[in-house]
Parts: structure tokens; sequence; C-alpha cells
């Protein structure tokens, strides 16, 4: 073999066993890119449920779920399911006889009461501040002016709850409240049976289409960071498990008077 040819065979050994040195290295490595939505009903998304320690809200919450009537009303369903997993079974529950039209009625025998007692997106209105057509875009003053005001601002939402008979922590997400720190009271309420957790977002912010939006939580998943979101308008978007990173910077956005947040909610 001539000698030429047997110096280059030997050097393509060389470098063929070689170890790349760093900066080749990590041009050649695949991206390693983090999920950070992850639709519940996907192979994963069962995945991550089943195998979640902070899941004990889940049952509660998926047996009362309901999806919300309107574009404005997020927060009153969030609020709906909520009180109904907290109260199933209770004597006193309210009843929401405007869903049915009298000749419903017509053939029911006397004394029979046709509504369903449970609280309900309309019913848990009645007992708040904010009346039904502010919520829906009747102008209201906020800070000495007049606005359109949809939905339900995250103090909002407290009070409606509160006044429907909950007690509740409500947690502003500004710039001074760490994510370790969000994610740790959120998973020990997941973990808790008894209390629930209701969050209030802007969907651009976490990559789904859409503005500000109301659910609650449903487990936490600890190997892939992320929190299941019940979201009530599954014709926009469906149950999802969101990452802890892109959960708070939904959070971390400014509505109208503050930032975003969360609510814990239970019953005295």
């Amino acid at each position: 073999m001539p000698a030429f040819l047997f110096v280059r065979i030997a050097l393509a050994c060389a470098l063929a066993v070689a170890q790349l040195p760093a900066a080749f290295a990590l041009d050649s490595a695949p991206a390693i890119t983090v999920q950070e939505l992850v639709p519940f009903s996907s192979d994963e998304g069962l995945a991550r449920l089943a195998r979640s320690t902070a899941k004990v809200d889940f049952p509660a919450l998926a047996n009362q779920f309901e999806p919300q009537s309107n574009a404005a009303f997020c927060g009153p369903t969030a609020a709906a399911i909520v009180l109904n997993a907290l109260r199933s079974g209770s004597p006193d529950l309210p009843r929401d006889r405007s869903r049915l039209r009298p000749d419903d009625l017509r053939f029911m025998a006397n004394g029979i009461d046709a509504a369903t007692p449970r609280f309900t997106q309309d019913n848990v209105i009645a007992k708040g501040r904010k009346t039904r057509a502010q919520i829906l875009g009747e102008p209201m003053t906020i800070n000495g002016r007049q606005i359109h005001d949809f939905g339900y601002q995250l103090r909002q939402l407290d009070e409606m709850l509160r006044a429907n008979g909950a007690w509740t922590v409500l947690t502003v997400v500004d710039d001074y409240r760490s994510a370790e720190a969000i994610r740790s009271e959120l998973v020990e309420n997941l973990q808790r049976p008894g209390n629930y957790v209701i969050v209030a977002y802007r969907r651009d912010a976490v990559g789904q289409r859409g503005g500000g939006h109301i659910s609650p939580l449903g487990a936490y998943d600890a190997e892939s960071d992320s929190f299941l979101v019940l979201d009530v308008n599954p014709a926009n978007a469906g149950w999802v498990w969101m990452s802890t990173t892109a959960l708070v910077r939904g959070m971390r956005t400014f509505d109208t008077v503050e930032n975003r947040g969360y609510i814990l909610v239970g019953w005295p």
C-alpha cells in the first residue's frame, strides 16, 4: 500500500474515534425543548395524570365540570365548578330556575321543583357586586373612568366567591412573586382535599389564541413540572398540561388595574 494512502486511512480512523470539541458537539446535538402545552387527551397527557401525586382535586372537579355558556363567563363557570365540588350533596344548594321555560313546567305535578340544586354560572353572579350586564360589557366606573370591563378581574372574582359563602386566599402574581413560591403553594393545595385553585392568565402569553381567561387547576406532574388546566372553554382550547414557566408567565400579565394571579378556594 502506498505510504500516503496508509497515512490518510490512519487519520480518518483517528478522527472517527476521537471526542469532538465541545463546540462541534453542541452544534450537532439535538435541541432539548420543553413542551409548554400538552393536551390532556394525548397519551402523554394521560400518563402525566396517572403518575401525578398532586391530583386529589381532579375527580370532584371533573365530575362537576361544565363549559362556559358565552365568551365572558369563564369566571362564573370556574366558580360554579369549584363551589359545586366543595358543596356537593349539601341540602342548602341554590336552585337556578332561570334555565327552565314556562312551557317546560306545564306537565309537572304540583310541588315538584324541576330545578337541580347546584351552583350555576348564572346564579353565582347574583350574589356578587359585578352585575351580569357589566360582565357582558355594560360600562362601569373603575378608578374614575367609565370602561367596558368584560368578564372578571381577579379581585372581582374573589369578591363573588366570598359572596357565595367560600373562603379565599388571593395572590396577585407580580414581579416579586417567584415561580418557586407559586409552584409550592399550588402543589400543596392540589395535594390536600377540601380546597381548590382557580387561575387567571392571559392565553396569548402561554402560547394559546385569545386574551384573558380563568379556569380551575386539576393536578400537578412533578416529572414534567406542569399543571393540568381544566379549561372551561373547550371550544377554544381543551384541557391542557401547562408548564409552570408558561402558567406563571400567563398570570404575570396586566389586567385593567393590576396583574392576574390565582385564588385558593375552600368552604368555612
